[in-house]
């Protein structure tokens, strides 16, 4: 057990240390952090000047809604594992994977944690600009119970993200092209986790029915948890979120053992 684990740990390394020589990709990460920042400093500070709350939120709750929400969406970076998986099944090049020592998902679990560790420090900083450089009065909640079920949350909402897109990449075994799948899934995603605008600015009905969905759980409810709202749902967002994760890693394994015979290792 602990050989497994360390195997993951490596892949984990390895691809924190590879982060080193994307200098570019770091800058420009950080770029679009704080961008998004002033995008929604600009905007709210225009409609709060004609009003004190919008949707049970201050001008700083709302701007520090945001600093924490783009923490969180910045740190997943597993929109690559789909392309990658595709990419690899379509050139003949998936084999690599499939000789490793290694479960591919773990693989890619593991390749995805090194990577979020690495900009971990970057996209801290990018938030702290905003908080101490602008004076924002920070919101922030002191129960230590709500930030560890949020830190839970948004841990199993990267895993759910990698799972998602592990998912995705590995129906290239099926269809050739995977393009539209990936299309659709990047424009909804800044929507349904709440990425453009907090997911309490959205009719009733519309909310009731994300919180089925894992989506929900994945930067919104994070988010709001470390600002101090939502609390009442921290311990049952934790256990939706987990029921989605198992129900897709059924689906992974259901997928997986149906299409792998169609991969031949020279491509599609």
């Amino acid at each position: 057990m602990k050989m497994g684990m360390s195997k993951y740990r490596e892949i984990a390394r390895t691809y924190l240390k590879m982060q080193l020589a994307w200098r570019a990709d770091v800058a420009f990460n950080m770029v679009f952090t704080v961008s998004k920042i002033i995008f929604a400093y600009l905007l709210w500070g225009m409609i709060f000047r004609e009003r004190e709350m919008v949707a049970g939120f201050t001008l700083y709750g709302m701007l520090s809604y945001y600093i924490v929400s783009s923490f969180l969406s910045q740190l997943d970076m597993s929109a690559g594992i789909s392309e990658e998986i595709s990419s690899r099944i379509r050139n003949g090049a998936f084999s690599n994977y499939m000789v490793l020592p290694v479960s591919i998902e773990g693989y890619f679990t593991a390749m995805e944690t090194g990577v979020a560790l690495f900009y971990l420090g970057f996209d801290f900083a990018a938030a702290a600009v905003w908080v101490f450089v602008f004076r924002i009065e920070f919101a922030v909640t002191h129960h230590f119970f709500i930030v560890m079920c949020a830190m839970i949350m948004a841990l199993m909402g990267l895993f759910f993200m990698v799972q998602l897109n592990y998912f995705l990449g590995i129906l290239t075994l099926k269809y050739k092209e995977i393009s539209t799948f990936l299309m659709i899934k990047n424009n909804l995603m800044l929507l349904v986790t709440g990425g453009v605008v907090p997911l309490a600015l959205f009719p009733e009905a519309f909310i009731s029915v994300m919180k089925l969905l894992p989506f929900y759980y994945v930067t919104y409810l994070p988010a709001m948890l470390f600002t101090g709202g939502c609390e009442e749902e921290a311990v049952r967002g934790i256990v939706v979120l987990a029921f989605w994760c198992l129900v897709m890693q059924a689906v992974i394994t259901v997928i997986w053992r149906r299409y792998r015979k169609k991969y031949d290792g020279v491509g599609i």
